[in-house]
């Protein structure tokens, strides 16, 4: 079942429980999904995952401004979001990815580090942000 299906059905069962609050933030993610689909990228996981950097900076933005109530909603749209991303790579994980990566293209140098991102990029899809790919991919050239 793609993500959208299974949003779509939580988004069903939560309107028979009586849960508004979730299903209202369920038919939102599932609107997003379905604008991807249509504007042909079909990038669901990299959707999921801007959608959630979204609502935990409009969470942080809201908590500054004294406005908690509106930084808790985004708070909870962002962990209903994380609930249909695949599971996050440890630290040990990744950084074992990372050296099977620069052992298979043998990079030594950190100027190299393209050629080891764009084997990892496919890799960890999603169970990995760039940035902590990058920096761990860093540490490990020694830059």
């Amino acid at each position: 079942m793609s993500a959208v299906d299974q949003i779509r059905v939580d988004a069903q069962a939560a309107l028979k429980d009586g849960d508004r609050k979730r299903a209202s933030a369920l038919r939102m993610i599932q609107d997003v999904l379905q604008q991807e689909t249509k504007l042909g990228k079909g990038d669901e996981i990299g959707a999921l995952q801007r959608e959630r950097k979204k609502r935990m900076e409009a969470a942080e933005a809201f908590a500054d401004a004294g406005r908690y109530e509106q930084a808790e909603d985004e708070r909870f749209e962002a962990e209903l979001i994380t609930a249909y991303l695949p599971a996050q790579l440890s630290d040990d994980e990744l950084a074992e990815m990372v050296r099977e990566a620069i052992a298979e293209t043998g990079a030594t140098e950190p100027k190299q580090m393209g050629q080891v991102m764009g084997m990892l990029k496919e890799k960890v899809a999603g169970r990995a942000d760039g940035k902590r790919v990058s920096t761990e991919v860093k540490s490990q050239l020694g830059a």
